[in-house]
């Protein structure tokens, strides 16, 4: 492998247009202001060549691999790339083994960049421990999938976690501007104009994701005639055939007045209004997944306790969006709005939240008792710690921390189910 060679050749002017756009050196990097911004650990570690082991986790098209294809370019390392789909235990030993000797022999680092690194089993995850252990590789993972969940502890607990969150609508419509300008790498060769809605309506909808919008631009500008005076004008409905999702026919202030329409539907149990404020929002072009987040955060925030299945109504509702599609999706849908609507209500869990969040942020630092700390079964009992099934299930102690040690963040509220955990807690005298 060609030390830069990260799957593609900038040099091939068939390559896509987010590929050609990749940034080669931090200045030139989009997004992720929290990671790689000026002072930040990340930014430091790279330009000092200190680069510790990693995974980069966040959705796709936020720049996991535009980022590692930057360190290739800054570092005096020897690089190596895996993806982890098309390979195996026997492609990480060469590696480590050649990474091995190349320390020894010329005391050069190297660089393991593994590509959809939860896919690797723990067999695989395992052939790499040694190697970063001893030193041999500095591993580099890449991610959509959340480390703690899909990953094996052994690898998480070596690096370190970096999270990268979706680009803002203003860094799409950056990058964007960027490529239309481009001559060498992007499409300024073309004489292209395009609306202000046009890039709006790319930007909105890619949602974060600048792979999508740079191949939805190149896409509306490759397939669009030339006017008659040889200039390639973009405008909204190219747009949307480009990315494939309709405008909203309504303006922005009218969309967030209708979404706000929806949530308080949600919260006053109002299946009707409800019902019609997403309807209004689909057939306005509202994409589906902005309604069944919010029905799920409602699911918590609003019903909660009283009535917990809710959550577990609406989550089903958005997988079976996401495996069905619509139209069809549209009745799991409407059945998780009404069980929403139609059930009782409790904001204990939101007033919790608040609660303990600043609870947190105020104390700063605790002592755990040293019942509670990590002990083996003996010293806990010597330290006095009361193991509940030793007791029928439940007795009393103190969890919390001395400073906070007589707070209550969680008030259970007399509505539907969770009139079941009050009548619990008087039972145990709590």
């Amino acid at each position: 492998m060609d030390l830069f060679d990260f799957g593609y050749n900038e040099d091939n002017k068939l390559a896509p247009l987010a590929e050609r756009m990749r940034a080669k050196k931090l200045d030139d990097f989009i997004g992720q202001e929290h990671l790689v911004g000026e002072n930040c650990l990340l930014r430091r570690a790279i330009k000092a060549d200190r680069l510790g082991s990693c995974i980069f986790y966040g959705p796709a098209g936020t720049g996991k691999t535009t980022l590692a294809n930057i360190i290739a370019n800054t570092t005096n390392c020897h690089f190596e790339q895996l993806n982890a789909v098309s390979s195996g235990v026997a492609d990480s030993k060469r590696i480590i083994e050649e990474a091995k000797q190349r320390l020894n022999m010329y005391g050069q680092k190297t660089y393991l960049l593994l590509d959809e690194c939860h896919r690797w089993n723990k067999a695989q995850s395992d052939s790499v421990l040694q190697g970063i252990e001893q030193g041999y590789i500095v591993f580099i993972g890449s991610t959509t999938e959340n480390p703690f969940v899909n990953m094996t502890n052994a690898i998480v607990s070596r690096c370190r976690i970096f999270e990268f969150h979706k680009l803002t609508k203003k860094d799409i419509i950056f990058g964007l501007t960027r490529a239309l300008k481009d001559k060498e790498k992007g499409l300024g060769l073309y004489d292209v104009e395009i609306t202000d809605e046009a890039i709006d309506h790319i930007a909105t909808v890619a949602n974060g994701d600048m792979r999508t919008a740079l191949n939805a631009l190149e896409l509306a500008v490759l397939t669009t005639n030339p006017n008659c005076d040889g200039k390639i004008i973009i405008d909204l409905t190219i747009a949307e055939q480009s990315i494939q999702h309709r405008a909203l026919s309504i303006n922005t202030d009218d969309y967030y007045d209708i979404l706000s329409a929806f949530c308080k539907s949600l919260r006053g149990s109002d299946s009707n209004a409800a019902l019609y404020w997403a309807e209004r929002l689909i057939q306005a072009g509202c994409d589906p997944l902005i309604i069944l987040r919010r029905l799920i955060v409602h699911s918590s925030e609003d019903v909660g306790l009283a009535n917990s299945n809710a959550l577990v109504v609406a989550t089903s509702a958005l997988t079976a969006y996401e495996k069905i599609g619509m139209p069809e999706a549209k009745i799991p849908m409407y059945h998780a709005i009404i069980y929403v609507c139609e059930s009782a209500k409790s904001n204990s869990v939101i007033v919790a939240k608040k609660m303990v969040e600043s609870a947190v942020e105020n104390i700063k630092s605790e002592s755990v008792p040293n019942y509670l700390r990590q002990n083996s079964y003996k010293v806990e009992q010597i330290t006095g710690y009361k193991y509940p099934h030793d007791f029928g299930g439940y007795v009393e102690q103190q969890y919390l921390p001395d400073e906070l040690k007589d707070m209550q963040f969680y008030t259970p509220l007399p509505y539907g189910d969770e009139q079941k955990i009050i009548d619990r807690q008087k039972k145990l005298g709590k």
